[in-house]
């Protein structure tokens, strides 16, 4: 029995010391570039977003809006606010759902992470995540021209954080919330997949999310519900995974449902939705990882990714 806890303990540091090295540095990146945008950049955001009140731009606004989104470090509760105001002020909602939906996705934070994951398949959820967020506001603009789709009545303003008159100490004091928030789910990220390493076989792995697996892609989705803790949980997970042989569509799908579907974030969106436009949402990123994990197969298939 010693000897099997032993054993136990070397496993699981050698898969711990693996993953340290391999991501220590992009989890400091990120933590440091999110707060940098959230004490720094938080202003221009708001008012890039504001200056389109009443212009419509095309796709061009739709792209606009997303790319915001993805350099937005708030978290969910803190972006309703925001988006309550610019709705108020006159911002268009397609523009608005859009950085929303990619607010949901993406952020600084898991951005940097994220190039853990090698050029390949970061590319794909920089370019899958986009596709996602203009569907959204494509989907609003055509199907919502005339109405409403938010109902921003039970929000006032957010609580901001950020008010020390110090910049230096504003900045670490965000450091440090950023650290306390996320820490513990990369470290239970970590952990969690050493354990899937010591326990699962890889030819399992490879079985159940490899391309040879025509539901690899319904699998990785489903997985993605229930595993997603933070950007920060996911990415030694998701690194070990495509090691074993998930495939890169099986990964997109992850990547996609994942983060759509966090507690956290649904909580947040239903209260702004209401439930037939939520359950609207929820068919919207189904299908959104179903879709874009088969385009990413075919993809795959057709130029060797």
């Amino acid at each position: 029995m010693l000897d099997l806890i032993e054993r136990e303990a070397i496993y699981l540091y050698y898969y711990l010391d693996i993953q340290v090295r391999q991501l220590f540095w992009f989890y400091v990146l990120g933590t440091l570039l999110g707060s940098a945008i959230s004490v720094f950049g938080k202003d221009q955001l708001k008012r890039l977003l504001t200056a389109q009140v009443g212009v419509s731009m095309g796709l061009l606004g739709l792209v606009i809006a997303a790319l915001l989104g993805f350099a937005s470090p708030i978290c969910m509760y803190g972006t309703l606010p925001l988006v309550a105001a610019l709705y108020h002020q006159g911002v268009r909602q397609d523009y608005l759902g859009c950085f929303m939906v990619a607010s949901v996705l993406l952020n600084p934070q898991l951005i940097a992470y994220s190039l853990a994951l090698g050029p390949t398949v970061f590319t794909l959820r920089i370019v899958t995540c986009l596709i996602m967020a203009l569907a959204a506001g494509f989907l609003l603009r055509y199907c919502f021209n005339n109405k409403a789709f938010f109902n921003f009545t039970s929000f006032g303003p957010g609580r901001n954080n950020d008010t020390d008159p110090n910049l230096v100490m504003r900045y670490l004091k965000n450091v440090g919330r950023n650290l306390k928030a996320t820490l513990p789910y990369f470290i239970a990220g970590m952990l969690l997949s050493a354990l899937f390493s010591i326990h699962i076989p890889q030819d399992a792995i490879a079985q159940v999310l490899g391309k040879g697996n025509p539901m690899s892609i319904l699998y990785a989705a489903t997985l993605g519900v229930p595993l997603y803790m933070c950007g920060g949980g996911t990415i030694p997970i998701l690194v070990m995974w495509l090691a074993s042989g998930m495939s890169k569509a099986a990964a997109v799908a992850f990547m996609i449902s994942g983060p759509a579907t966090k507690i956290n974030n649904l909580a947040a969106l239903k209260a702004v939705l209401g439930l037939k436009h939520f359950c609207y949402y929820l068919l919207f990123v189904v299908l959104s990882a179903l879709i874009l994990g088969f385009a990413t197969h075919v993809l795959t298939l057709t130029v060797g990714l």
